[in-house]
């Protein structure tokens, strides 16, 4: 291992030595003198094995160690990997330290390309806004509805049109129309809110379970705060100041109304010989009748009139009420024994109902009454109820609408011009009234009931095509309506 060792620890051809001065024994402080060379120790001999294996260890220890030479030309002594990377990356024109974006860079928008989204100029040099596409300048970021800059970082944009939060609330928030409140949001963020069918009127979900007074005739709710409370009529039921205006309070009061459907009856070719007497009753009573009455179905939640066709005593109102507060004061009431003579007794008809809703009501009995008469006998009741619901609907049609406007001729062997004067004719019903007129329509046409909402329509349907009289014509052989 001599050749082993020298390599390792001797110092190479042409270097100093290493070795640190030492201060020879005895002599002064800063006397110097060189370590005498040591005597080359003689080995032993040597076989050829021995140096073989000694050579075939050291070799690659010496390569180990070898300080890199010097690159004469490309491709002498270089690393065939680096340059393989290097050239690859060449081909690709690739930085390999530049990491990778999905995102591509947006491109800069040339400045004479921005335009204002307030004064619609062009944008220079100077600071701007930007949001989703739409640029302004500083001074031009306006409120929309106020015209008031807009400093929060949290706004409104609505197309080009910016807002404050609180001001687009204020425009596009609805707004409910009992308690003029916001109306809130549900649990998954949304706003929820009930809407009438016909008159429009929104209003929050919570207002049909807090007892907000609603009208019984017209169905709108009760606005709050109560600058005008509706008219408490005694039995549960409320009605509001316009429905108010026309209501029919005592039985004396409804007899003009009545008299004017009989005529409008006989008009059609439609005569009642009877004299059927119509009472005007409360709640209470209306619905001891109907309980104590075998025939037919009656309109639920709310029963409004009934065709009575046995004896019985009923406590019909006598003087109609005075108004105090939001009260009705002074009510009179009479008990009246009702005695059968013919197949109907008597018409009741619920108190305190505005002049057309009540005109409905008996325009829909009295077809009970008029079928009865005539022996229409076991008719079903989506028959029977239809036929009356036409006629109902008919009456309110020639109230509100004039005779060019009708949709259907009530009968084809009389013509119009023959019906006696209706309100509208004599330009005696008010644009509320009108309006409340086709409401009440609207609440024939979309019952959903099988008996008067299917019933109606099938009826509607046949008079339109056939007309009223050989409509009644073919239930009095068949029991059912013309297809």
């Amino acid at each position: 291992m001599k050749w082993l060792c020298r390599f390792l620890k001797g110092p190479k051809p042409g270097e100093p030595s290493r070795r640190r001065p030492q201060v020879a024994a005895g002599e002064g402080e800063g006397a110097l003198w060189h370590q005498r060379p040591a005597r080359p120790k003689i080995d032993p001999p040597r076989n050829e094995n021995e140096e073989l294996v000694d050579r075939a260890i050291a070799e690659p220890l010496a390569e180990a160690v070898k300080p890199p030479r010097e690159k004469t030309h490309r491709g002498e002594d270089s690393n065939d990997d680096e340059d393989l990377t290097r050239a690859v990356q060449d081909s690709l024109n690739m930085n390999p330290y530049t990491p990778y974006n999905p995102y591509p860079p947006s491109q800069a928008q040339p400045i004479g390309h921005r335009v204002c989204g307030g004064c619609k100029h062009e944008i220079g040099r100077g600071h701007y806004l930007s949001c989703m596409g739409i640029y302004w300048h500083p001074q031009c970021f306006r409120c929309r509805s106020c015209g008031h800059l807009i400093r929060e970082t949290e706004f409104t944009l609505l197309g080009t049109d910016s807002y404050h939060k609180l001001c687009y609330k204020e425009l596009h928030h609805p707004k409910c129309d009992v308690c003029l409140q916001f109306i809130p949001t549900n649990g998954s963020g949304l706003i929820e809110y009930r809407a009438h069918p016909f008159w429009g009127q929104k209003y929050c979900p919570s207002h049909e379970r807090d007892r907000t007074p609603r009208c019984c005739s017209c169905e709108k709710m009760e606005v709050q705060p109560r600058n005008t409370k509706y008219m408490s009529l005694g039995d549960g039921r409320g009605l509001c100041m316009e429905c108010l205006g026309s209501a029919v309070m005592d039985t004396s009061e409804c007899q003009p109304l009545y008299h004017s459907i009989r005529d409008y009856y006989e008009g059609m070719d439609m005569r009642l010989d009877q004299q059927i007497p119509v009472l005007l009753v409360e709640r209470q009573a209306l619905n001891e009748a109907m309980e104590g009455e075998s025939k037919g179905p009656h309109h639920m939640p709310e029963t409004r009139g009934l065709c009575l066709s046995e004896e019985r005593t009923v406590s019909s109102i006598l003087r109609r009420p005075r108004i105090g507060g939001n009260r009705l004061l002074g009510m009179r009431t009479r008990p009246q024994k009702l005695t059968r003579r013919c197949e109907v007794t008597a018409i009741l008809v619920l108190y305190g109902l505005p002049r057309l809703l009540t005109g409905s009501i008996l325009a829909h009995e009295l077809m009970h009454g008029w079928l009865r008469l005539k022996g229409y006998r076991n008719l079903n009741a989506e028959v029977e109820e239809g036929i009356c619901q036409v006629m109902s609907y008919l009456w309110l049609e020639s109230e509100i609408l004039p005779s060019s406007s009708r949709h259907a001729q009530p009968s084809s062997s009389s013509s119009s011009s023959s019906y006696p004067a209706t309100s509208s004719e004599k330009g005696g019903i008010s644009h509320t009234g009108k309006k409340l007129g086709e409401f009440f329509m609207h609440q024939i046409a979309n019952d959903t009931s099988t008996a008067y909402g299917d019933g109606f329509r099938t009826a509607y349907a046949a008079v339109n095509k056939y007309g009223l009289r050989q409509t009644l014509s073919h239930i009095r052989l068949t029991g059912g309506f013309p297809v």
